[in-house]
């Protein structure tokens, strides 16, 4: 039975196995765009969001209590408000790099998908053929008992 089913199933086996999507996409990736992903990871992260508040309470109490009259940027927090923008201005695009970079990577898996989807239906429907071909054989010697 073994030797049947290694002969039935030997046009189906292919030499290479799928490579993984993931693999084939980092492997064209530029330092640029490596650094652009590295930098969305790290700003949509929790402990971002927590070191970032932490800092800005930090900054608050520093120029408010700490430092009182010779505060470097007073209440208003004029240069904070600066520098905020600024970080905003850069990490935007950067975010959107990546999230572009994102969706050509899920492209590419949804189009090996199915290409390997393909193959599956053919080989499904061969071995079908092949099964059909087993029980023509097999009903002209008496009947056949189906297989639920």
């Amino acid at each position: 039975m073994n030797t049947t089913i290694r002969f039935l199933t030997e046009p189906f086996r292919r030499a290479l196995p799928a490579r993984d999507p993931h693999a084939a996409f980092d492997d064209t990736m530029t330092l640029g765009e490596r650094l652009a992903d590295r930098v969305a990871t790290i700003g949509g992260s929790w402990g971002f969001i927590t070191t970032f508040c932490l800092f800005l309470v930090g900054w608050s109490v520093l120029n408010t209590i700490v430092l009182g009259t010779r505060a470097f940027d007073p209440f208003p927090f004029i240069f904070l408000n600066l520098m905020l923008s600024m970080l905003a201005a850069l990490q935007a695009p950067i975010i959107m790099m990546s999230q572009n970079r994102q969706a050509a990577k899920d492209r590419l898996e949804a189009r090996m998908d199915y290409k390997t989807n393909l193959r599956a239906e053919m080989q499904i429907n061969r071995l079908l053929e092949e099964v059909a071909a087993i029980r023509a054989e097999l009903s002209c010697g008496g009947p056949v008992r189906q297989v639920a």
